[in-house]
């Protein structure tokens, strides 16, 4: 029996009806795919104006003939009751509901009708499938957090369950949690790790800190799929060095879709399926092909709730294949993740990770960190190791900042055992509390 398809069908989600639609939408050919997206959003977005107030007073028209013209959606918006931002035709009973991580700083719970989230199953599922893995029945290691309240919790073990999935804990991953880990690789007949990229990359360290590669004790894993959080270069080498397979990459969000999946040419390949994605500047403008700014995302299909031009809060830069396929060249980081700097710039917080990154990691030391600026000149890192950085080490992180940012910036060092994680397990890896 395939039980993951056969829960979804008792779920009321119409799955075999998605897995056609979708095959009638990648049937069309990439030179006239992006007029069907541009088609598809102007409809869902008079779908919505006609049957959903919510959006109708936000835009402050009934109608539209041109879609650049919509404004702009926040998440900020989206924080009122669920059941004022739904349209006619639906109540939270009849819909799929679910809330988002927080993760951005504006938590909000969403809803999609059940036709859209079989989409966003079906689309999963057939990703997936090109690497061979099958919901119904490939084994994986799952990385990721779980509610620690009984009845969220009970219910996380059970689609668990349903999923062919085993669950490792991730919010303490000190080297006893990490030995436990290992021993279930070395019992479990694992075909997939999916998880944060942060878990699975501390993982990867301890493993190689004990000259492992984890094929060696667990042959039947082929493949693994990190999500959620930025995948750097160097981690995806170590991630292959030490976990002896191939590492592809999913960019997503719970009230989307996905977003971009790594396809088998090695492109990050963007979801035009289900999405019509847009890249803008600070005014909302969109940006020539190939240049950084706003990702902002329309759900083509959601009738049961409004998710047109909306702020996903990334900033990202896409580009196009020689056959006219759009792709996610960089996922830069969150917009509001923004460093301010005394000279006036301002700069992707991640610009900090990535230069302390390439230095803190040429000492051997750090399993771990993350930054956080504390003033507008000074920044702490949070950092975990057996033994703290030399003097020397970290006078080498404050010069590299000189170097590729600007002058007179400080940092402070705090070494810790472990690192606090989000009540998903994610880890943030630059924040800022200056808000001068």
């Amino acid at each position: 029996m395939n039980l993951f398809d056969f829960t979804l069908k008792i779920k009321g989600f119409p799955l075999a009806a998605a897995r056609k639609h979708l095959r009638q939408t990648q049937s069309i050919p990439a030179k006239d795919k992006g007029e069907y997206q541009r088609d598809q959003a102007l409809k869902i977005a008079n779908y919505h104006l006609k049957n959903t107030a919510f959006y109708r007073g936000l835009v402050g028209r009934e109608t539209i003939t041109d879609f650049s013209e919509l404004p702009l959606l926040t998440k900020a918006d989206l924080q009122q009751p669920l059941a004022d931002r739904l349209s006619k035709d639906y109540t939270t009973g009849k819909v799929y509901v679910n809330k988002t991580s927080g993760s951005s700083g504006h938590p909000f719970i969403f809803a999609k009708d059940k036709f859209a989230h079989a989409l966003t199953w079906a689309f999963i599922m057939q990703q997936f499938g090109q690497y061979n893995l099958d919901f119904n029945r490939s084994y994986q290691a799952r990385f990721y957090g779980i509610p620690l309240k009984f009845p969220g919790y009970q219910k996380e073990r059970l689609k668990d369950l349903l999923s062919q999935r085993y669950r490792f804990p991730i919010f303490d991953l000190q080297e006893k949690e990490l030995e436990k880990i290992l021993k279930q690789f070395k019992k479990r007949k694992f075909e997939y790790i999916n998880g944060y990229t942060s878990s699975i990359v501390l993982f990867a360290k301890f493993l190689r800190d004990k000259s492992l590669v984890l094929t060696e004790v667990c042959p039947s894993l082929r493949l693994c799929l990190v999500t959620s959080e930025m995948l750097f270069e160097s981690d995806q080498v170590l991630l292959e060095t030490h976990l002896g397979v191939p590492v592809i990459n999913e960019y997503g969000a719970s009230e989307l879709d996905l977003i971009a999946f790594t396809a088998p040419d090695g492109s990050f390949a963007l979801n035009t399926d289900n999405l019509f994605v847009e890249v803008v500047d600070d005014a909302g403008s969109p940006v020539p092909m190939g240049s950084p700014g706003r990702l902002i995302i329309t759900s083509l299909y959601n009738k049961a709730h409004p998710f047109i031009r909306y702020d996903i809060g990334d900033l990202g830069i896409i580009e196009e294949d020689e056959n006219g396929k759009p792709f996610l060249k960089e996922l830069i980081g969150r917009t509001n993740d923004i460093a301010h700097l005394p000279s006036g710039k301002t700069v992707p917080g991640l610009t900090f990770y990535y230069v302390t990154k390439s230095v803190i990691e040429d000492s051997g030391k750090v399993k771990e960190f993350v930054v956080i600026q504390k003033q507008i000149d000074r920044f702490l890192i949070r950092y975990v190791s057996d033994q703290p950085l030399s003097e020397t080490e970290t006078a080498t992180m404050e010069k590299a900042l000189e170097t590729y940012l600007e002058p007179g910036l400080h940092l402070d060092f705090e070494h810790c055992k472990t690192i606090v994680r989000s009540a998903r397990g994610k880890l943030k890896q630059f924040s800022s509390e200056y808000h001068g």
